[in-house]
């Protein structure tokens, strides 16, 4: 009897994830990307560790390796790391390659300069190291890593900027770094806040008080909450506003206004301004990592599914997509035709953010639905866009099209479906079980 194609995409993908290892750690692809890109590859940990084939776990701590080989002087984990000369079609606005600075056909390691700033690498370092240790429990690697670890929390504390408790982010410097999010963002405050729940769990097993990473954590999700959800589910304390962040006061009563309700957490408060749209990757990591509380969790998946953020595939990286002549529209948007409306970040699907939606959808307890949705996610992995050939694990789909674009091999497509299906048989998220507060349908 043929398995369902669900069950037929869970050895693919690992093949794929791992067949992208290198001498470096793990690749972004097997068509471009062919770097160690500190965001992909701790995200593809979370697939790595959860392969059959033990060289799975190899890559990603290999990927570790490099990545703290290479931090900088101030402690921030580098955006990639890759080997010079390697042709990279990923790279065509910068000469098709990286290029070291030694002799004309030397191979050297080069830690790329692009995107430098994305504050994204050293939160996911974090938390891929804790996915190392949740797999393993190896307390010996825990400590090698430690001291690399502390470097990235410590330049991550600087980067709030303000003394607010949450990340002052520069825009376009998370994983959408081709998109106008910015300052006090969704995406990197919600990981920021697992990183606390994750460093609590890190220092109690070196034997360290984890007390004061829990209350930042509950101290992270009470400003989330506070700043970036419109509605009676939040009740916000305004002369703990006045009082503590005076700032505040006004995008809060300006979303309280003219919004009134919003099913979701914004995507971002910048400085007496804001974003109205569906940032589904923050909404879910929100879910998974236990920001969300129950009622908002139901009304997040509620609002993906009646929107039809879930459509064509699961799913759509936000809702609606930016057009020209919005305020957040950017004429770099139009770089190699990426970010036009439907499209890479301004609304087109990504896999990858499918498998954290089918994980969103196990930690709410929405069982049934999660199966459906990793269904859908098989198929998407399995379409080509070259005719005659299947599981493309494709990097992104069009919004309104469904057809496959960007480059095939994508790490992080197929590690998340690993990640997804393990959720689905466990009935529970891999490693950060127990985070999320659940959110049953309403």
């Amino acid at each position: 009897m043929t398995p369902p194609l669900s069950d037929q995409a869970r050895p693919r993908a690992e093949a794929v994830v791992v067949g992208n290892g290198s001498p470096l750690g793990l690749l972004g692809s097997s068509t471009a990307y062919k770097q160690v890109w500190a965001r992909d590859s701790m995200v593809c940990t979370l697939g790595l560790l959860l392969c059959a084939d033990p060289i799975g776990s190899q890559i990603a701590r290999q990927s570790v390796r490099t990545l703290a080989a290479y931090q900088s002087r101030l402690g921030n984990i580098p955006h990639n790391v890759g080997f010079s000369g390697v042709p990279d079609p990923a790279l065509i606005a910068h000469g098709g390659a990286l290029h070291g600075a030694g002799a004309d056909g030397e191979v050297e390691v080069v830690v790329d300069t692009a995107h430098a700033g994305c504050i994204d690498n050293s939160l996911w370092f974090i938390l891929g190291n804790y996915a190392i240790w949740r797999a393993d429990g190896d307390v010996a690697r825990l400590r090698g890593v430690w001291p690399h670890v502390l470097r990235a929390y410590t330049w991550l504390e600087y980067q709030d900027s303000n003394g607010c408790g949450l990340l002052e982010v520069h825009e376009a410097m998370d994983w959408a770094d081709l998109f106008a999010n910015r300052y006090n963002s969704l995406w990197p405050n919600v990981l920021w806040y697992a990183v606390h729940r994750a460093l609590a769990d890190l220092r109690a097993a070196l034997g360290e008080d984890a007390a004061p990473d829990l209350a930042r954590a509950e101290d992270i999700r009470f400003k989330i909450n506070t700043l970036l959800w419109v509605g009676a589910e939040v009740t916000k304390d305004l002369d703990w506003v006045a009082a503590h962040r005076k700032e505040w006061l006004y995008p809060i009563s300006l979303t309280t206004t003219v919004l009134q309700e919003r099913p979701y957490f914004l995507p971002y408060m910048a400085f007496r301004g804001y974003a109205d749209r569906f940032d589904t990757f923050g909404n879910l990591l929100a879910i998974v990592f236990g920001v969300a509380s129950p009622v908002q969790t139901a009304k997040i998946l509620d609002y993906i599914e009646s929107a039809g953020v879930n459509q064509p595939w699961p799913v759509r990286a936000i809702h609606p997509p930016v057009q020209p002549g919005d305020s957040d529209w950017r004429e770099y948007y139009r770089l190699r035709n990426l970010n036009l409306p439907d499209q890479y970040h301004n609304g087109g699907v990504w896999p990858m953010i499918g498998g954290f939606y089918v994980a969103a959808l196990v930690a709410a307890g929405r069982h049934d639905e999660a199966r459906r949705q990793l269904g859908r996610l098989a198929e998407l992995n399995h379409l080509s866009r070259t005719p005659g050939r299947d599981w493309d694990f494709t990097e992104w789909a069009h919004g309104v099209s469904g057809r496959p674009s960007g480059f095939a091999g994508q790490s992080w497509s197929a590690a998340m479906y690993v990640y997804a299906h393990e959720a689905v048989g466990r009935g529970d998220v891999p490693f950060f079980g127990g985070w999320a507060q659940g959110g049953g349908a309403t």
